[in-house]
């Protein structure tokens, strides 16, 4: 007789059902895991041996065959020990095939029968929802796994508990949904003093989750900038928790096997390589971009990171996804991020200052910026330079605006493009950043006066389709600011400060 228990693989953020098929024949002894197994779980025959063995029970002097269905889909991961242990358990008559058919099951077993935590509980626990099955888990993925919904779950600390609890000797509580609600002290924007224009470019860029470069000398603020930007965004909705976590979940990044309402915020080293930015390796995990979903991703000094790198990013910031073919997999995960980068100005860092210019400018400056491709660029919303801070202002008392103050106004705005998402339709994005096509003409169509000083910039500086486009989503944010209902000239104007080619060249209302 066979005994059944279910489990999953993974495919990007799609989970795909495993049924973990074990019978026991006569015959010479032998132990095989059969269906497309990696290493690890080619090794479960060992952690899955001394597991029993740490109980009192001894595998029986029987052909055992462990078959991994579908056959022909590659079974990776070491959350593969439960379910075989629980299908032997069935097959050894420990525990019933009733129980055990109804369980969707992951957990790496230690050899001392104890369960640790795994890679994708809270995609592998929503699956078991969707099919009305019990999900057994770790006993520290429990608060993760109750957010898929309505489903039964089991989190046992090791197996000796798990066997208890389903011959009811000893039930396990019932675990409860964690959600961490308060969120970290980010750094604050009073600390910064002077850069006005950056602060002001910052607010926008959070309020409708636009794109952000900044350029300028050593030691201007950038980083410091960047940093308190996580300050300034509001929470996840509950429907962003769970898409956020799901992909952390298959990163195992999930604080303590709990969500969180924190906002991503991801910053890479500028040595990181393809892989490591959007994705793959040997199991296709996601990368910084896919971690970044639904939050931000900056980039500090960016012409120092890999061409190629860079260049990978161009697809996933207009489509909102990345896709990753290799040889034995094509996975998707979600990538909708808001990049904010830093930059010098050339390689010395100090292009344009008279006390410090290199004996090579501005060659040095155009070689420096060069590294950055003009459809990158293109992709910026916002570009700004941050010049050195006059040591004057250093001695000045802390500015009253704080980052809760600007926070409040940011949040207000994105209130009032969620009600206008609401009102157009389900499926419509809820910040501007992400608004394109006939809707984004409908909604950030701006007055008499700013259509004429939008279409005399299109043609004095060669706006692309996107540059419009991009200009048209920061003017439709500086009047959800200003709680306009219309985009007017001086939205347009301001949106067209922050557009340019190039950091340092003139913007296109200056010029």
């Amino acid at each position: 007789m066979v005994t059944r228990v279910g489990t999953v693989a993974f495919q990007g953020i799609d989970v795909l059902n495993v049924d973990v098929q074990v019978v026991m024949a006569s015959g010479l002894p032998a132990f095989h895991i059969v269906g497309l197994p990696d290493k690890a779980v080619g090794e479960s025959r060992d952690r899955v041996r001394a597991a029993l063995s740490s109980l009192g029970l001894s595998m029986p002097p029987r052909r055992i065959t462990v078959n991994l269905a579908p056959a022909d889909v590659a079974k990776e991961g070491s959350h593969f020990d439960l379910p075989i242990a629980i299908g032997l358990l069935g097959a050894m008559g420990v525990l019933s095939e009733d129980e055990t058919r109804r369980m969707t099951a992951m957990g790496e077993l230690g050899l001392d029968g104890t369960i640790a935590p795994v890679l994708g509980a809270l995609p592998a626990a929503i699956y078991a929802a969707s099919e009305a099955r019990t999900f057994v888990c770790a006993k520290a993925q429990g608060g993760e796994a109750v957010w898929a919904g309505d489903l039964d779950v089991i989190a046992a600390p090791d197996l000796l508990s798990l066997i208890n609890h389903v011959k009811g000797t000893h039930v396990l509580a019932a675990p409860e949904p964690k959600l961490f609600d308060e969120l970290p002290d980010y750094p604050d924007l009073i600390d910064v003093k002077g850069q006005e224009t950056a602060k002001r470019a910052l607010e926008i860029a959070a309020a409708g989750g636009h794109n952000l470069l900044m350029s300028g000398p050593p030691g201007s603020g950038k980083s410091m900038l960047a940093h308190r930007l996580p300050g300034l965004l509001p929470a996840l909705t509950s429907r962003e928790i769970l898409e956020v976590s799901m992909v952390h979940s298959l990163a195992g990044e999930l604080p303590d096997g709990g969500l969180t309402k924190r906002r991503p915020f991801r910053d890479p080293h500028h040595s990181a390589s393809v892989a490591a930015l959007v994705g793959g390796g040997h199991r296709v995990r996601p990368g910084e971009i896919s971690l970044a979903h639904l939050g931000v991703l900056f980039l500090d000094e960016i012409p120092e990171f890999h061409r190629q790198a860079l260049e990978a990013l161009r697809q996933p910031m207009e489509t909102g996804r990345v896709s990753i073919a290799r040889a034995n997999a094509h996975v998707v995960y979600p990538a909708k991020f808001q990049l904010i980068a830093a930059m010098n100005p050339c390689r010395c860092g100090y292009l344009g200052d008279p006390g410090q210019a290199c004996s090579r400018a501005p060659k040095c400056g155009a070689d420096y910026q060069a590294k950055i491709s003009g459809p990158m660029m293109d992709r910026m919303d916002l570009v700004i330079d941050v010049p050195a801070v006059n040591p004057a202002d250093l001695s000045l008392p802390p500015p009253g605006e704080s980052s809760a103050d600007v926070a409040s106004r940011v949040a207000a705005a994105r209130g009032r493009q969620r009600r206008r998402a609401e009102k157009i339709g389900q499926g419509t994005p809820d910040i501007n950043a992400r608004i394109d096509g006939q809707m984004l003409e409908d909604i950030a169509a701006p007055d008499d006066a700013g259509r004429q000083l939008l279409a005399d910039a299109t043609r004095a500086f060669g706006l692309t389709a996107r540059g419009y486009h991009r200009l048209l989503r920061v003017a439709r944010t500086l009047a959800d600011l200003d709680t306009a209902d219309r985009v007017s000239r001086i939205h347009i104007a301001e949106a067209l400060s922050y557009r340019r080619l190039r950091p340092g060249q003139p913007n296109a209302v200056s010029a």
